[in-house]
């Protein structure tokens, strides 16, 4: 391979480990300024669950640095969460020199707005489903039981329905890239609603802990969000690649100039 052959791929690579380090500092950063707080946000997540706790029940800790670990590791987690909109711009400003002009209008706005539908998820998660879906548990519990969570299984139980409700408020993000790439149409979805119905069920059985009362809260908002996804999607329909005309007119006479 001659060295001027190398010379992009290296560039490239200097350019990708300068993003990955401003995205590692920017966690770093804000883990920092969060570990002091770790055991009030550990509080202010397992609030929907100890509120709906029967009187003399708590969460529990089986071993024995559950107690400082948990916090720290619920943490590092929120820091990644708080620094997506960092992360995602620098994934933006590595992949924006590749893009043509017209790509580039489309694709920041979607980061934005992945961005906040992916907090939009997690927010329903914490408002609407969790309170919910402990209240149903806490009364359906038999006579007898003491309900006694441990909290590094309620930390794993509670990033998992986090990390689905976030991706599944994704798929409107999902069906304009589809119908701007040209994969399918707005009209092609819409004669699929319902295996779409029955696929965000099923994603909904995967995603979440296997109760159906999680599934459902999940499935629907889903399917909303499918047809939120089919109505903007008409807009970008088979846009893709193709570069404008005037993109085109324009390169042309750069390397092909007219002659008399």
């Amino acid at each position: 391979m001659a060295v001027e052959d190398t010379q992009p791929l290296i560039s490239h690579l200097i350019e990708l480990r300068k993003r990955l380090l401003n995205s590692i500092i920017c966690v770093l950063a804000v883990f920092l300024a969060l570990v002091y707080f770790a055991n009030d946000i550990y509080h202010l997540v397992s609030a929907p669950l100890i509120n709906q706790l029967p009187v003399g029940a708590s969460m529990i800790a089986t071993d024995v640095a559950s107690p400082f670990f948990t916090p720290i590791k619920l943490t590092m987690m929120v820091s990644v969460f708080v620094s997506a909109p960092m992360i995602l711009y620098q994934v933006w400003a590595f992949i924006a020199p590749a893009l043509y002009k017209h790509e580039r209008r489309l694709m920041m706005p979607l980061l934005v707005s992945s961005t906040l539908l992916f907090y939009l998820g997690m927010a329903f998660a914490y408002f609407i489903v969790f309170p919910l879906a402990f209240g149903f548990f806490a009364k359906t519990a038999p006579e007898g039981v003491l309900i006694a969570t441990d909290i590094n299984n309620y930390l794993d139980f509670v990033m998992a329905l986090f990390m689905a409700f976030g991706i599944s408020f994704e798929v409107p993000i999902a069906i304009v890239l589809l119908c701007w790439s040209g994969v399918t149409t707005p009209e092609d979805l819409k004669k699929k609603r319902p295996y779409v119905l029955v696929g965000a069920f099923v994603v909904g059985m995967l995603l979440t802990p296997p109760d159906v009362f999680s599934q459902t809260l999940l499935a629907i908002p889903m399917y909303l969000l499918f047809e939120v996804g089919v109505f903007f999607a008409r807009f970008y329909v088979g846009k893709g690649r193709k570069r404008p005309a005037e993109e085109d007119e324009g390169e042309e006479e750069d390397h092909h100039p007219n002659t008399p």
